[in-house]
């Protein structure tokens, strides 16, 4: 995988738009990190001491469930290795460890991708077999995002094998677009509060009309978003990278919201409770 940002060209175009997408890449750096202090924090040390039941208190749509001991092991496999597949991703991002550690940015790379494939089927798993789903469009939009992460991961790996390392690098972006679903979801819902003031369109269900819009983007924009970048990039002409720059700083803008209202009212309010 390689950085957002990446080496700056004389064009200052070209300049403008490599450094909207670094600014991207650090804000998520601070909101990829917040989420997994919180994973360890609040379910790393619930399932080291054993306390599997207060799991709940988060109000989950399906966590602990006392005598299922595969469905209780799965959810435990998924959420902590969450926190391993998101700090390794962040690594995979850094274009100096590739260049002075390769062996460590290979075999990250393995464990990133080993994580989002098992975090994808136990994703799937959960919802349609153990119910944890509260809306049939909500379900099906995050088992289209398991595809894809399987899908994209096995072409990361693929074109990785067969040396082809410029197709193996936009796939591997790909995959790492698709495999942060979830904590783009925490993030467009927060968005979404905080821009309409309030859960417009949402309910319980997770079935309203802001719920599935919410869905759609958290699933489908951040991989169209790279494409978007990557086309600015690839462009010769001057506008396009403009374009792209505009269009980088107003998703940087709207992960940095995504973010605060995570942090400040999701995150933070359940490590105090």
């Amino acid at each position: 995988m390689t950085a957002i940002g990446g080496a700056a060209k004389t064009s200052w175009p070209e300049r403008f738009l490599r450094g909207t997408g670094t600014a991207w890449f650090l804000v998520a750096v601070i909101g990829q990190l917040a989420f997994v202090v919180f994973i360890l924090a609040y379910y790393g040390t619930r399932t080291a001491a054993g306390d599997y039941p207060s799991w709940n208190d988060k109000q989950l749509i399906m966590g602990y469930v006392k005598g299922d001991f595969w469905g209780n092991l799965s959810f435990a496999v998924h959420v902590l290795l969450a926190a391993v597949m998101t700090f390794g991703g962040i690594l995979q991002l850094i274009p100096a460890l590739r260049r002075r550690v390769p062996a460590l940015h290979r075999w990250n790379g393995r464990v990133f991708l080993a994580t989002a494939m098992i975090l994808s089927f136990t994703g799937i798993g959960m919802t349609w077999l153990r119910g944890a789903n509260l809306a049939v469009i909500a379900g099906a939009v995050t088992s289209i995002n398991g595809l894809m992460i399987i899908l994209f991961g096995a072409l990361t790996f693929r074109y990785a094998l067969a040396r082809k390392i410029a197709i193996h690098e936009r796939w591997a972006m790909r995959t790492f677009m698709v495999a942060n679903g979830v904590w783009f979801f925490r993030l467009s819902i927060m968005s979404w509060i905080v821009i309409n003031q309030g859960p417009r369109g949402m309910n319980s269900t997770l079935s309203g009309p802001g719920d599935i819009f919410v869905a759609c983007v958290a699933y489908f924009l951040p991989v169209i978003s790279l494409e978007i970048y990557q086309a600015a990039k690839r462009s010769n002409g001057d506008a396009a990278k403009i374009i792209g720059a505009f269009y980088v700083i107003a998703m940087t803008l709207l992960t940095a919201v995504g973010i605060f209202g995570a942090i400040s009212f999701m995150w933070l309010p359940d490590l105090r409770s």
